[in-house]
């Protein structure tokens, strides 16, 4: 009797240890393809590296990172479609989609399983539905669209400025959230210029503006537009400022824009080229792995997956639930957690707040000319 209670213990001891060391699973719905291809996989990129990390180290509370990403396409039908999926197979987290588009069309899945989202959307609509598992991993348009404004007026000194910008869900948010910015500056938009997505030809947009007196030009498009429109206002001889925010001044923006893009202005919530040793050595090793220089949707990848790890270490569970409460209001040290690699928080709307910089574009690099506090820090 008492070799059978024995083995019937060491037999539930097992059975437990086996069921504690399931993988648990990242659902990625991620653009892979169509025209949020570069934003996407270069998300993609910087979970995997996390992953690929935290596996390493032991995983999260000892269990393994189980991260099979899915492609969009770019498609908010198929996308919705994918959440769908993540959710029926009962995905600890969803990371993406990327795009705003499909994000709000996709969330609605994940609430409706309570399971915790993030995003690299940066539509303002995304977390003023009062989703409450829905986080972002950048900044939202009202955040950064401001600081944007303040930065045209207080530093470029323009008085009226000329804009173009993406003609979706994720432009018009920005551009909505701009002339707002502007407005409170009392900066006069000279001409308003809106442009398609994937669009080739951007000579006549740039006659246009070029025709304006406006004293500078702000261009909110996505990172292969961005560097065509360069291309483009170089190629016309346009010599006043460009200013942009984020995609606009992105990484592979300037490697597709080459010498176009040299001299550009810009706000971005994070750079590879920031002078912190945490973001220098997540550089480097994304470079070593990838083979290319992470832009900022590569170091959000990465920061998030850590972000899931830091909280769910701190709620001690795997309960997608009792995460999404935790990350509401959450603060996160970059010192105790380096993944994040900067300090952050999250305020009850799920809107990320951090520092961010401001940039110029010099030999084919973000130069740092400035350092902006987080919201939070004012």
């Amino acid at each position: 009797m008492k070799l059978t209670r024995i083995l019937l213990a060491s037999l539930l001891a097992g059975t437990t240890f086996a069921a504690a060391a399931q993988p648990v699973t990242f659902a990625g719905i991620m653009e892979l393809s169509g025209s949020g291809a570069t934003p996407g996989t270069n998300f993609n990129n910087g979970v995997k590296l996390a992953v690929k990390e935290i596996n390493a180290a032991g995983g999260i509370l000892g269990r393994q990172i189980d991260y099979q990403p899915v492609d969009t396409q770019t498609n908010p039908a198929v996308a919705k479609a994918l959440a769908q999926k993540a959710v029926d197979d009962h995905a600890y987290v969803v990371l993406g989609p990327v795009h705003s588009g499909s994000m709000l069309v996709t969330m609605s899945e994940t609430r409706r399983a309570e399971t915790t989202n993030f995003t690299g959307g940066e539509a303002a609509s995304i977390t003023q539905q009062g989703n409450p598992y829905v986080f972002r991993s950048s900044f939202t348009q009202l955040t950064s669209m401001p600081k944007v404004a303040r930065y045209i007026k207080d530093t470029v000194k323009a008085k009226s400025v000329a804009v173009m910008y993406t003609n979706n869900d994720y432009g018009k948010g920005g551009h909505d959230a701009m002339l707002k910015a502007l407005e409170a500056q009392g900066i006069k938009v000279a001409i308003d210029i809106p442009t398609d997505p994937l669009q080739v030809d951007f000579s006549a947009a740039v006659l246009k503006i070029k025709q304006t007196e406006a004293d500078a030009l702000f261009l909110y498009t996505l990172e292969e537009e961005s560097a065509r429109a360069l291309r483009e206002l170089r190629k016309q001889g346009y010599a006043k400022p460009v200013i942009g925010e984020t995609t606009a001044v992105s990484q592979k923006t300037i490697e597709l824009a080459g010498d176009a893009a040299n001299g550009m202005l810009g706000h971005v919530g994070l750079t590879v080229d920031a002078p912190e040793a945490r973001i220098k050595a997540f550089g480097e090793k994304f470079q070593a792995e990838y083979k290319y220089k992470s832009e900022h949707n590569g170091m959000k990848g990465y920061i998030t997956v850590y972000v899931v790890k830091a909280i769910t270490e701190r709620i001690g569970k795997f309960d997608s639930k009792a995460l999404a409460q935790a990350l509401h209001g959450a603060k996160i040290s970059a010192a105790q957690n380096p993944g994040v690699l900067m300090d952050l928080s999250f305020d009850q709307n799920g809107d990320l707040d951090r520092e961010s910089f401001l940039i110029r574009v010099d030999q084919g690099k973000q130069q740092v000319i400035g350092t902006l506090p987080a919201m939070a820090a004012k």
